[in-house]
């Protein structure tokens, strides 16, 4: 807070001739914030993530060599395979590979093991998934996480981002605990479900925990058959320009996926009938 002294220096004086960095001073405010402005999106880079979006929803499978010449060929300019990956990890997404996993562990977070390769999944609540995705808007972007119960498909909770901070992923599991609550939550290995809140939020429910493979999309395969549905079914259909038009959106094509939507997995019910059967 400025004093009555330095006030009374801003009043009388002109400030055209303070200098930036003693006005600064005054103010209580760094010489960086006060050359700061807001980042412009590059709508290059913006369209770069859109295409790169769609393409990977519907071959989440290709490496980025592929990526990179696909890309090429829709902008007509070349895209390197080096942007491609950067692209990749700004978006959250990762080649998928239908194959035993051969990588090393992160050693940066605790690995739990994939509990679901033999296991039956019997009723609702056995096993809860969670997953993040891209989701364009114009000029910008942001994120979705949902959290989908196994059995029955239903989307227990979803949340947007503007962000890939954990934060918002340990928020919409917090906010799926307050309605229920799962035998096995699996997710991969990203460090949205690998934060040190996220996983106390998980053991001190008593929850198992259980780690995708890394790179293998097939262990969390309901959740992305789920992106699949949401990018065809509305994403794509278009054209956000604000996180409230997301929002809205989304908040009735969920309503409409859980009690509306006949899954032909379910025997032609809804994922809400199957969930709440019992």
């Amino acid at each position: 807070m400025l004093t009555y002294e330095q006030k009374r220096q801003l009043i009388t004086t002109d400030v055209a001739n303070i200098p930036v960095l003693r006005q600064c001073e005054l103010l209580g405010i760094s010489l960086s914030t006060y050359y700061y402005k807001n980042a412009q999106p590059n709508a290059d880079m913006e369209r770069l993530m859109n295409l790169l979006d769609q393409h990977f929803t519907e071959h989440p499978h290709e490496g980025k060599i592929k990526r990179a010449r696909w890309l090429s060929s829709k902008v007509g300019y070349v895209v390197g395979r080096k942007l491609v990956a950067t692209l990749m990890k700004k978006m959250g997404l990762e080649t998928v590979y239908p194959k035993p996993n051969t990588s090393g562990a992160n050693k940066k977070h605790a690995i739990y093991p994939y509990l679901l390769g033999d296991k039956v999944i019997t009723a609702p609540n056995q096993v809860w998934s969670a997953d993040i995705t891209y989701i364009p808007l114009l000029g910008s972007h942001v994120y979705l996480v949902a959290i989908v119960d196994w059995y029955s498909r239903y989307v227990i909770e979803w949340s947007l981002s503007n962000t890939l901070e954990a934060s918002f992923c340990v928020a919409a599991l917090q906010d799926a605990l307050s309605k229920g609550k799962c035998d096995i939550f699996n997710t991969d290995q990203g460090s949205q479900f690998t934060s040190e809140e996220g996983i106390q939020t998980l053991v001190s429910a008593g929850i198992n925990i259980s780690m995708d493979g890394k790179g293998r999309y097939l262990d969390n395969i309901f959740v992305e058959r789920l992106w699949r549905s949401v990018k065809q079914e509305c994403v794509y259909l278009n054209d956000f320009t604000s996180i409230a038009e997301v929002q809205a959106a989304l908040k009735k094509y969920f309503k409409y996926y859980n009690i509306i939507r006949l899954h032909q997995a379910l025997d032609y019910r809804t994922p809400a009938m199957v969930h709440y059967e019992n």
